[in-house]
């Protein structure tokens, strides 16, 4: 189970959606209806085993809604979302089955630019243009197959990610198990550079990482003067486990701390430019 979760997705109660809803998903198509993620909000997640699939978990949620269940008993036009060991799919359910929606998912990133109705795009590095013609979703993030505008099939594919940077170069034979490698280690690749990578910092941030603004932060959250060394002692980095539970405790301190941070950090701003003015 671990790693495997579910979504339900349903429709906003807004004016637009009203030609949307409890309709299938062949009827949308027919009259140039767009399903789009922002008309859907969640209203359930929950985890699933490995084994389940969305036929098992509709059969489930129809029988019984759980009681953290925000929505409406599913219908026609839900979305349900599977996340099964880092790969997603979404799924229109029907009045009996499925309709898998490609594009439905995104990375939520403001900087995409890739969709399956993409064509003439131009890829960095790359001669003429491509078009966009399968998608694979890993690990919350989503690739897309390009293939040569001119050459189409007799021209190698290439996969780039949703902002259109080349991900994997010479690709003959779609998302097997060795591209599928590729993009994960471009992936775990990239969370290395970042947890690596420290920024430049300001002078207003450097003095709030280690200095007379985090002693103050320390001031209010150590248990005594002892501990007031540049570092959050008292500070649990996530909420811990006790038992079979996470402390509800902990999960309300870190809270309170990262809305002390961000005042502080306000106050921290304000002085900075106050010092500059002078």
């Amino acid at each position: 189970m671990e790693g495997n979760q579910f979504a339900v997705y349903q429709l906003r109660e807004i004016p637009e959606n009203r030609k949307k809803r409890f309709r299938p998903y062949a009827e949308l198509q027919k009259e140039h209806i767009q399903i789009r993620y922002t008309d859907y909000k969640q209203v359930y997640r929950s985890w699933m085993c490995h084994d389940e699939t969305p036929d098992n978990i509709r059969k489930r949620l129809v029988k019984q809604l759980p009681k953290n269940f925000s929505g409406h008993a599913l219908s026609i036009g839900d979305v349900l979302i599977l996340d099964k060991n880092g790969k997603a799919a979404a799924y229109y359910l029907e009045k009996e089955g499925f309709t898998i929606l490609a594009g439905f998912i995104r990375n939520g990133s403001s900087s995409t630019l890739i969709s399956l109705a993409t064509t003439n795009f131009h890829i960095e590095g790359k001669e003429g243009s491509w078009l966009a013609f399968d998608n694979l979703v890993v690990e919350g993030k989503e690739f897309f197959l390009m293939e040569h505008t001119t050459y189409g099939k007799n021209a190698a594919w290439v996969v780039v990610d949703g902002t259109g940077k080349l991900i994997v170069d010479q690709v003959t034979t779609g998302f097997d198990e060795t591209v599928k490698e590729q993009i994960i280690s471009y992936l775990h690749s990239q969370e290395i550079r970042e947890k690596s990578g420290k920024p430049v910092l300001e002078t207003w941030q450097k003095a709030y990482e280690n200095g007379e603004y985090l002693r103050s932060a320390e001031i209010t959250e150590e248990q005594n003067y002892n501990m007031i060394d540049g570092r959050m002692n008292n500070f649990p980095v996530k909420p811990r486990k006790i038992g079979t539970r996470i402390s509800v405790l902990d999960r309300l301190h870190l809270k309170q701390a990262a809305l002390n941070a961000k005042n502080l950090t306000q106050s921290v701003i304000e002085n900075e430019m106050e010092r500059k003015r002078k």
